[in-house]
């Protein structure tokens, strides 16, 4: 079995130098079929990472399923009047600063990068990727290259979904013998009781226990909580970004 370690929590990193290049993938915009709405990426699951990441000394490319202008998830916008994430002044600090608003406006399609030019990749997560990253052959094509390379790679939140499905190139599930985390049927409770309707067309915990040979986990509604099993990296929801970050660089300084 390989080695997983479990984080809670992180620290910060500052005046590194630069130390090479990590990929990021949202979400291009698209539309809830179960509420309607529009969907995205979540705020906090880009910049709490891109945070760690620029502090540890790392450049950060993002690019997107379809390429083109990005939209986060109404809900977590420090600014929206719903005050659902109004607590979030790391994504209320990005959202000032016009290299990351420029950053948004005209994003590479994941399909149009050279992964040798990177040293590990980070899924974003939101409610795009519910639609947009489960069964994206290309994501889980360039999420596998850099699994099989060794490099760091993570998922947080509802960017596991991709892992439901996901296959090595021996055509192995990648999660088989993993143990893994991704947004908890509990999490998914919360949400739907707190609007009135099922948000999700499926559950991503509730997928992956039908799952043999792999081992889901998942820790209280909410908390910050990621996983390292061998290189690959998992964080529970929103709040585990930063902590999935943290492992992300602690591999890439052994």
């Amino acid at each position: 079995m390989s080695n997983v370690k479990e984080k809670q929590g992180y620290v910060h990193f500052h005046g590194a130098p630069v130390k090479g290049k990590i990929l990021m993938v949202a979400s291009s915009p698209s539309v809830s079929a179960q509420t309607g709405w529009p969907i995205g990426f979540w705020a906090a699951e880009l910049t709490h990472p891109l945070r760690v990441f620029e502090e540890a000394g790392y450049d950060v490319d993002l690019v997107s399923t379809e390429g083109g202008k990005l939209e986060m998830d109404g809900y977590s916008n420090p600014a929206d009047t719903s005050g659902y994430s109004a607590h979030d002044v790391i994504s209320l600090g990005y959202f000032q600063k016009p290299s990351f608003k420029a950053m948004l406006e005209n994003t590479q399609k994941l399909t149009q990068v050279n992964a040798n030019d990177y040293a590990a990749i980070f899924l974003v997560g939101g409610q795009g990727p519910m639609y947009t990253f489960k069964g994206n052959k290309d994501l889980e094509k360039l999420f596998v290259s850099f699994y099989e390379a060794g490099k760091p790679s993570a998922a947080v939140c509802h960017s596991t979904t991709m892992l439901l499905e996901a296959k090595k190139s021996n055509g192995e599930l990648l999660v088989t013998g993993k143990t893994w985390t991704g947004f908890a049927d509990a999490e998914e409770e919360f949400a739907d009781q707190a609007v009135g309707m099922k948000i999700q067309p499926y559950r991503i915990e509730e997928e992956a226990r039908k799952m043999s040979g792999t081992n889901f986990k998942v820790a209280a509604p909410f908390s910050s909580y990621a996983i390292a099993d061998g290189n690959l990296i998992t964080g529970q929801q929103q709040n585990s970004g930063a902590a999935a970050a943290e492992m992300v660089v602690e591999l890439l300084s052994v």
